[in-house]
């Protein structure tokens, strides 16, 4: 990777909710065309970290910016403005809708004649842009008319990246993406992450508990721990034993097998 500006990168961030202390110090960035991988336990305060990157949280104190150029984002929306699009564990789709209109949920295309005046939607060309960026990511939807409920985990994550790719210009978060899948559907969605960074020249923050997955597509890698950003590295100067202590913080060697 060069060492271009960051087109996202927040700083100190610090996020409390009441008495509680989510963020203290975290500190993450993102390149164009690199999957930064973001790792910790259970409670570090990855979550709200992206959930203030996505826009969902304001920080109590730190900078966000965005090529450079720091931002304050007051909702999701602002967010999706600057080309941050982010896809959730639970994906946020609409189970009862098909794959074009979770796609342009809220960003529906009207139609062009006297009928879009009146608020009618252009279902086809919705459609046509879907099928295309579906055929570009690889994958295959046996209908784009069915509900996303009756599609498989992996072809539901091929909607959600999809919508991400479509209107995301800048980064694309993938928050625990191949949790629930079966080995193979992670093999695949793993791949869409790698062609999406590098055909669309798109920064990724990968977040996961697996550090194998992490090993396998990341550029570099970010652990947090209690709300505190405590490693950065290139993910070939790191090993797995590395990761473990800086998420857990242990020190001394990690020891494996029988201890005599």
């Amino acid at each position: 990777m060069s060492d271009q500006t960051p087109i996202l990168a927040a700083s100190n961030i610090v996020k409390s909710f009441g008495a509680v202390r989510a963020l203290n110090g975290a500190d993450i960035d993102v390149k164009a065309g690199e999957i930064h991988a973001l790792v910790g336990d259970n409670g570090a305060g990855k979550s709200t970290l992206i959930k203030i990157l996505s826009g969902v949280h304001t920080p109590d104190a730190g900078t966000v910016e965005v090529d450079g150029v720091p931002v304050a984002f007051a909702n999701p929306r602002e967010a999706q403005d600057a080309g941050i699009e982010t896809v959730y564990q639970d994906l946020a789709l609409a189970g009862t809708l098909d794959a074009p209109s979770n796609v342009f949920l809220g960003r529906e295309i009207l139609r062009s004649d006297i009928l879009g005046r009146l608020g009618f939607l252009d279902r086809r060309e919705m459609r046509r842009r879907v099928a295309a960026e579906i055929e570009q990511l690889g994958t295959q939807i046996p209908t784009l008319r069915a509900p996303v409920a009756l599609m498989s985990g992996g072809q539901r994550q091929a909607v959600a990246v999809a919508r991400a790719a479509i209107w995301g210009r800048k980064v694309l978060i993938m928050d625990e993406p191949v949790a629930a899948l079966a080995p193979q559907q992670t093999a695949y969605v793993l791949g869409l992450m790698d062609q999406v960074r590098r055909d669309r020249h798109l920064g990724v923050i990968f977040i996961s508990h697996t550090l194998p997955h992490v090993f396998e597509v990341a550029d570099r890698v970010t652990v947090m721990r209690r709300g505190r950003t405590v490693l950065v590295a290139p993910i070939s100067d790191v090993t797995t034993d590395d990761l473990i202590r800086a998420m857990t913080g242990v020190t001394e060697p990690l020891h494996t097998g029988e201890v005599p």
